[in-house]
């Protein structure tokens, strides 16, 4: 069966017919074009998927896309405004810190939703709020740098 709603994603508005079993993951990926939500574990393991819900890393792999009507999504693409990039995907390059790549948009959406809720965290603050990333390069002393430059200069 498929329902159609509307999707608040990045300050656009999106109408999309989903089936009841789609993930949020899978209508921002295959219907929408925005692909920095990575299909990782499927499982709600890696937090390759991690987007913000209403200001939340959550795993996109795990929220029906029906879920979500109703609610604001962000992704990696509403951080570069303007041509600017965000401190912290600034800092992540600074800091050498996006590797392969792979895991560093969900690294980037659970830092910003540590620093939204948190703007000067502990090593220990930040190491717990990326608890449910993983990093396949082990790139995490310079992940963490990252967040607490940002941290520091805010």
């Amino acid at each position: 069966m498929l329902h159609e709603i509307t999707l608040n994603v990045n300050g656009e508005l999106h109408i999309v017919p989903v089936k009841s079993h789609h993930t949020l993951l899978t209508v921002l990926r295959e219907q929408l074009g925005i692909t920095s939500p990575k299909r990782g574990c499927e499982n709600g393991e890696c937090g390759a998927c991690t987007v913000l819900y209403d200001g939340k890393p959550v795993n996109s792999c795990m929220v029906l896309a029906v879920e979500a009507e109703g609610h604001v999504i962000e992704t990696v693409e509403s951080l570069a405004k303007n041509g600017e990039l965000h401190p912290l995907q600034k800092s992540f390059i600074e800091h050498n810190a996006v590797q392969c790549g792979f895991c560093t948009p969900g690294m980037l959406m659970s830092a910003k939703g540590l620093l939204a809720e948190n703007p000067h965290p502990t090593e220990e603050e930040i190491k717990h709020a990326l608890a449910g990333n993983l990093c396949r390069c082990t790139g995490y002393v310079r992940i963490i740098d990252a967040i607490k430059d940002v941290a520091d200069h805010s």
